[in-house]
């Protein structure tokens, strides 16, 4: 068996993967809140004697989420929301399902209802936060979550956080949610709102744009390494037929 063909195929494998990672970050770089996904490789045993001392050990990768917090930027925007602390705004997708985010770019619907740019609705006391139109008063959002338009009390919203966001599976663009009943929310009792701020995406293109330098060269290597014992087995072939 040609054992270095099968690790420098599943190198390949692991990284195209970790390229595709790599562009998924770059894609994001302009969501406010999105976390970056990271790539660990690691070792798996292979073959009819892989639970034998010694057997064939091939590359693997898999992709985990970075849910270290971004910068807090000021956009003067009061529709705008930052989160300081773990938690996350809960909304309500058109799939009615509830999701969980840290993109706080909210806007209004023509519902007066403030949505999130894809159109989810931002909970507040289990339900959409409605504006009054013919209210003039400003819209506050205070630290804890209280909001008001003018003098009048519109709700809370209440963030959440969960005790392993690895566990989240990203279902849209900054959005997660719960892969089963196992992975619950806790009302977050650390986090701040911060109104008028945007975080900025914990991933930076530069640095995303070194590692996809890095992860090219590692798969060009790799494919010569292929290339040279498919040459190599091609030569061997021919040896082998033409004395026979």
């Amino acid at each position: 068996m040609e054992v270095s063909l099968y690790q420098a195929a599943a190198a390949m494998d692991a990284t195209a993967q970790w390229q595709d990672i790599i562009a998924e970050n770059l894609s994001a770089s302009s969501v406010p809140g999105s976390r970056k996904q990271e790539v660990t490789f690691s070792d798996v045993q292979a073959g009819a004697d892989s639970n034998q001392p010694g057997g064939i050990t091939l590359p693997t990768a898999q992709k985990v989420t970075n849910f270290q917090p971004g910068e807090l930027h000021a956009s003067g925007n009061s529709m705008d929301f930052a989160l300081e602390g773990p938690g996350f705004f809960p909304v309500k997708t058109s799939t009615g399902q509830t999701a969980y985010t840290r993109d706080g770019e909210f806007q209004l619907n023509a519902k007066s209802q403030i949505t999130t740019k894809q159109g989810d609705l931002v909970m507040a006391n289990g339900a959409p936060i409605q504006l009054d139109i013919n209210n003039p008063g400003t819209l506050t959002v205070s630290a804890n979550g209280n909001i008001a338009q003018g003098d009048v009390v519109l709700g809370k919203i209440q963030t959440f956080e969960f005790k392993n966001p690895q566990q989240l599976v990203m279902t849209g663009s900054g959005l997660y949610s719960p892969p089963d009943s196992t992975v619950a929310p806790t009302v977050s009792t650390n986090t701040k709102i911060r109104q008028g701020f945007l975080e900025a995406p914990n991933a930076s293109p530069t640095t995303q744009m070194a590692s996809l330098i890095t992860a090219m060269r590692l798969f060009e290597a790799n494919q010569k390494v292929m290339q040279l014992q498919g040459d190599r087995m091609s030569r061997t072939i021919t040896d082998l037929t033409s004395n026979a």
